[in-house]
């Protein structure tokens, strides 16, 4: 209707994820590297660990990184709906996001953001910031398996956490919570529990473990900058979130996912875990800030 000339000359860059960046550079005047990522829900977690990359090889002083998502829409709840991905539970929709739950049949649409400053700490330091945490460990992996469906038995989030704990120059033993991807869909739950078993082995049922999805719902390309920030302050007051809505874990759901309410305990090193359609695996590994 109109032709060409109608469409608005501000389309296509209010079409494009990357203005989004654009719009903070602007804003605050950060002249360093400037750019977005794409990689489904694991697209906040890879711009914090591109971001992490970037301050520890000194290519930036101070980094933002994070991500946003605002996915209700007709056409964007059809589309998951299609590829059996969302939820069913019409009628009880407050209590449909159930991580780890027997009866759990799909994810809850969120929508939000997350952003947080990645900085050196020397710089931090000198110009008097607050430090909630630090990031030591980033793991990032790709399934090569199927465009939805994870890899079997969780191969791909076995080696992104495997190499966010090297990277770290861990062992599998330090790490005491999980933030995990836990989308309340049957094939995640089961298989993110498989490659935390396949990992920590014996350690994994001493591990907490949480799905603030169970809260928040699935925010989709913001999951990982939301639950990044959800982890550092589980590091920071000692207390782990709890998954809401797990009445009766399913059978292969054995781990401590931190049923129902929060918990209080002191802990030193966490990972945060999203994962993506395409086969896109990131882990987040987090230290508590003793400063």
């Amino acid at each position: 209707n109109g032709g060409p000339r109608k469409i608005s000359p501000f389309f296509i860059p209010m079409m494009i994820s990357d203005i989004a960046a654009g719009h903070i550079s602007i804003k605050y005047g950060l002249k360093g590297p400037n750019y977005a990522t794409t990689s489904a829900c694991a697209t906040s977690s890879h711009a914090i660990a591109d971001a992490f990359i970037l301050v520890q090889r000194g290519s930036a002083d101070l980094m933002v990184s994070g991500g946003s998502e605002a996915a209700i829409t007709p056409m964007s709840i059809g589309g998951f709906n299609s590829a059996r991905a969302i939820s069913t539970w019409n009628d009880k929709y407050e209590v449909a996001s159930r991580p780890f739950d027997k009866d759990r049949n799909g994810f809850v649409m969120g929508e939000g953001s997350g952003t947080l400053v990645l900085e050196e700490y020397e710089h931090a330091i000198n110009r008097g910031a607050k430090i909630y945490g630090e990031i030591i460990g980033v793991g990032l992996t790709g399934d090569a398996f199927h465009i939805t469906a994870p890899a079997e038995e969780g191969e791909g989030a076995f080696r992104s956490m495997r190499d966010a704990i090297r990277d770290a120059e861990l062992q599998t033993t330090d790490i005491d919570y999980i933030n995990a991807h836990g989308t309340s869909t049957e094939l995640n739950d089961k298989n993110e529990t498989l490659a935390m078993k396949n990992l920590f082995g014996e350690h994994a049922y001493k591990l907490s473990v949480s799905s603030t999805k169970s809260m928040t719902g699935h925010l989709l390309g913001a999951a990982g900058a939301i639950e990044s920030i959800a982890t550092i302050l589980a590091l920071k007051n000692g207390k782990i979130p709890p998954t809401i809505n797990l009445d009766e874990p399913s059978p292969e759901c054995d781990l401590d996912y931190t049923p129902k309410v929060a918990k209080d305990r002191e802990i030193k090193y966490a990972i945060s875990n999203t994962f993506g359609f395409g086969g896109h695996n990131a882990s987040l590994l987090f230290k508590k800030f003793e400063g």
